[in-house]
């Protein structure tokens, strides 16, 4: 069997997506372990270039054909079906964006091959690929084993993208684009939302709030401790949904993935859906008055008492230590 590698990489707007990068690191440990090549697939007008800063991957095939500029799933699948049909590869990585269920549904029925959504981890175990699939809002992890073949659309900040960066040009060949005339799927444009006032995947700091704000004039309570600790204010769902906050500054599930420095977390009881878009930080403190809270399962400090009465303390508190 063929123990190939193949990684479903993703550009926008002339440039790879940094889960290209987590896919490469995923792809580049099973490949190591499987004995076989690492390999990545790329669709675009123009991405011959940008492929040779691919270094983590043995092979790039590269499609290149005006209709591929933009993401259209229907051409893409069309390139994906002829590629994988030619190549047999052992796995496909595709990233489980919105760009990427619409490519991995429909591939694994295309193809035959089974799909393990969701994706949070994946090894290789006596030979076999062994994937854990995060279910239910994370509620509940399956481990499911490809006894051959298959297709696994992996979560976002599940893998490290650093270790995909690797210096180095690997071998970049073209691949043939089959007929696409049949295609009826057309792009008018690209609808990008408004620019945010501040990026919170790229903050070292944040201070988070949840429901136990209780109001939003109690919001600068979270904003004094952000501006003396050199943060910003971020908040789960709930706070979104009531309009106190844009949804840029959202984590979770249906918001942003973030990994600070420090994330904060005060009146946050912890749902699912918002710690799998935290919980990955290098330093995390909860503040909750139930002692019960699930956010104090991902925790590394916890202090159950009211926000009410520590932000302000730890707001005098860090001013006072900065003079």
């Amino acid at each position: 069997m063929q123990q190939e590698v193949l990684v479903v990489a993703e550009t926008l707007k002339g440039r790879w997506s940094e889960v290209t990068f987590e896919l490469l690191a995923a792809g580049k440990a099973l490949a190591r372990d499987l004995g076989g090549p690492l390999s990545v697939v790329a669709m675009g007008d123009g991405i011959t270039a940008l492929a040779k800063s691919l270094g983590a991957a043995d092979l790039v095939l590269c499609a290149e054909d005006p209709a591929l500029a933009d993401f259209n799933p229907e051409a893409y699948l069309s390139v994906l079906e002829a590629v994988i049909s030619q190549r047999a590869p052992r796995v496909i990585l595709v990233a489980n964006t919105s760009m990427g269920m619409d490519l991995a549904a429909p591939l694994a029925v295309r193809t035959g091959l089974p799909l393990v959504a969701y994706c949070r981890r994946a090894w290789v175990e006596d030979g076999k690929i062994v994937a854990q699939s995060q279910i239910y809002g994370g509620k509940i992890m399956a481990e499911v084993v490809l006894e051959e073949r298959g297709i696994l659309s992996v979560l976002t900040g599940s893998f490290p993208g650093e270790a995909g960066k690797v210096e180095g040009e690997p071998n970049v060949q073209a691949f043939p684009v089959p007929p696409l005339e049949g295609v009826r799927t057309k792009v008018m444009r690209l609808m990008e939302p408004e620019a945010a006032d501040v990026d919170i995947t790229r903050q070292e700091i944040l201070v988070a709030i949840g429901r136990g704000i209780g109001d939003k004039e109690n919001l600068y309570l979270a904003e004094e401790l952000a501006e003396a600790l050199g943060g910003v204010v971020c908040a789960s769902r709930p706070i979104i949904d009531y309009g106190w906050l844009p949804k840029t500054r959202q984590v979770g599930k249906s918001g942003l993935t973030v990994k600070p420095k420090l994330y904060l977390a005060a009146g946050i009881s912890g749902a699912p859906e918002h710690i799998e878009g935290m919980k990955d930080s290098e330093l995390i403190i909860a503040i909750n008055t139930d002692p019960r809270a699930p956010i104090f399962d991902v925790a590394h400090y916890g202090v159950v008492g009211d926000l009410f009465d520590l932000l302000p303390a730890l707001t005098e508190a860090i001013r006072e230590r900065k003079g």
